[in-house]
């Protein structure tokens, strides 16, 4: 009879471990995105309407951050949209840190400089906008690692057609390219081609 009153709470110890676990891992996760965009703010040099620096902030969950939009199903960052917030600045390498990412628009604002390669970690990537901001350098070759990606606007920038073939994901029956780079206009891309598989 005694063996019977060990097994409820052995069970019930080991459900509480689990939940635990569970817990701790989804926190962890959100802080993972949590820190991805603090980094993200740190690269604005200029906010004129105060967007992030009046709301992204710690006291409050990245889920109800203004432009960012968390999955119901992972609590994690499925969404950013910091679309015509006359922001200024570069992007951060930490941006790729957002695992869940499916959807990145930034476009009407002032970023500049280049794009960071660590985007590539970003792998379920579906639609980028980066229209109509000031960056420059060549179109990274790389952007043949978002193998999902269907969306894809660059018009409006400094950017330059590079040498090599540009690079886009295997899946490109429903990827649509805009930019005015003479080679990517109208959804004409010149070469697809995944890289990443090489």
């Amino acid at each position: 009879m005694a063996k019977p009153m060990f097994l409820p709470p052995f069970m019930f110890g080991l459900l509480f471990a689990n939940f635990g676990v569970t817990l701790s891992a989804k926190y962890s996760s959100i802080t993972v995105d949590q820190s991805a965009l603090l980094a993200v703010k740190s690269h604005i040099t200029h906010d004129p309407h105060n967007f992030l620096a009046t709301n992204w902030s710690t006291s409050t969950s990245v889920c109800n951050w203004i432009g960012v939009t968390c999955g119901s199903r992972h609590h994690r960052v499925t969404v950013l949209n910091l679309s015509s917030m006359d922001l200024t600045g570069t992007i951060s390498s930490q941006l790729g840190n957002l695992s869940f990412l499916s959807w990145l628009d930034i476009h009407q604002n002032s970023f500049h400089g280049s794009l960071p390669i660590e985007l590539t970690n970003l792998h379920r990537i579906k639609y980028l906008d980066f229209g109509n901001n000031s960056f420059n350098g060549e179109i990274p070759s790389w952007f043949g690692c978002f193998t999902k990606l269907q969306r894809l606007y660059l018009d409006g920038n400094h950017l330059k057609v590079p040498d090599l073939p540009l690079v886009v994901g295997r899946n490109t029956s429903k990827l649509i390219v805009t930019s005015t780079t003479p080679y990517l206009t109208n959804n004409r891309v010149r070469y697809l081609i995944n890289i990443c598989s090489l």
